[in-house]
């Protein structure tokens, strides 16, 4: 990543009230660009858009909803920005089986409309539209799947997912290549950081059972799955973005941002480690699947690794670490804004981490 590139660039996050969207505002913000937001409200009432007071950092903010393809079409023609991240998504796996209309809307016809509002406007040079490590076919192969495997998904979330890629493939060839847009998609695994509050995810399920002072359920702690921090993936779609716009053709394809092979382990063996540095929490495996949910996944990223020079710079004890830092922090009633630019910072140092 070139900090320098980022200064006074004019940069659209759709998403940027969530978890990962309000990280990446942050960070977009720290190198000097010239960040707009386009998003639902935040989606719990203790979220980190909020916490982290991410409103202040941005020159435009607009709550609406990608399935409203004109409130979307006005917000890129207002921002003009020259690289949009499309992070807005319904991002819940079980979710998506209650709401599976909801699911398709926003992460299929959210996409059609972001990339219709991009046709609109002049002066985008690239999008990186985020998607997921869960838009293969998931086969429950114990090696890694790359970019070239094929997409499916056995839930709405995972196939909605796999259709915005298919959707973005296709605007790129149709429409956006010849108009001198580059387009990419980023996979990444499952994030974790501090500020997730989300329901139905692992981490932040750990932290409300250790403040309830009860036993954390488990449905399946045999699962396995790529953990990474937050902030690894988001400095892979950083470094995405400026090849993009440096003209290079290839990069307008999709690229798989994952973490080492061995920090792809079961949800029991990132549990226990929780439990090593917050003392206190118990946990119980309950069986209770009741809807289908993947056994094993992992990436292979190489080809990020290679081309793009990108690398996680984190190990799964160090995200461990700085998720606890953040979260003890926040208990604390300190400047969250300053605590998580300050992890950003150490991120962008490749720095050990500090004593928690």
């Amino acid at each position: 990543m070139t900090p320098s590139f980022w200064q006074g660039r004019r940069v659209l996050v759709t998403g940027h009230t969530g978890f990962k969207g309000s990280w990446l505002a942050m960070w977009l913000h720290a190198l000097g660009a010239e960040v707009h937001g386009f998003s639902l409200p935040p989606p719990t009432p203790t979220n980190l858009f909020t916490q982290a007071r991410v409103a202040d950092l941005l020159q435009g903010h607009a709550i609406a909803d990608v399935r409203d393809g004109q409130a979307l079409k006005q917000a890129v023609r207002e921002a003009m920005p020259e690289i949009v991240f499309h992070l807005a998504a319904q991002p819940l796996v079980r979710y998506s089986y209650q709401e599976p209309v909801e699911t398709y809307a926003t992460n299929v016809m959210g996409v059609v409309n972001l990339l219709e509002a991009v046709r609109a406007c002049e002066g985008v040079r690239a999008v990186v539209n985020v998607t997921t490590d869960k838009c293969y076919d998931n086969r429950e192969w114990l090696w890694g799947y790359r970019e070239s495997e094929a997409l499916g998904g056995a839930d709405p979330y995972s196939s909605s997912k796999a259709c915005a890629e298919l959707v973005t493939a296709a605007y790129r060839t149709s429409f956006l290549a010849q108009a001198g847009v580059a387009v990419a998609t980023a996979r990444a695994g499952n994030v974790i950081g501090g500020g997730d509050w989300a329901d139905d995810r692992l981490v932040p399920d750990f932290f409300r059972a250790l403040q309830a002072q009860r036993a954390l359920d488990v449905r399946y702690a045999g699962a396995t799955r790529p953990w990474q921090h937050v902030l690894e993936p988001l400095s892979g779609y950083l470094m995405l973005a400026e090849r993009l716009v440096q003209g290079d053709a290839l990069a307008a394809s999709a690229w798989n941002f994952g973490p080492a092979d061995e920090d792809a382990i079961p949800v029991r063996q990132l549990l226990d480690r929780l439990v090593g540095k917050v003392p206190g929490t118990q946990w119980r495996e309950t069986h209770a699947k009741t809807v289908h949910e993947a056994g094993y996944l992992k990436l292979d990223s190489s080809r990020a690794r290679s081309e793009l020079g990108w690398q996680p710079r984190w190990r799964l004890d160090e995200a461990l670490d700085r998720i606890v830092e953040w979260d003890r922090a926040w208990r604390a009633g300190e400047d969250m804004q300053a605590v998580s630019l300050g992890q950003i910072a150490a991120h962008e140092r490749g720095a050990a981490h500090a004593e928690v």
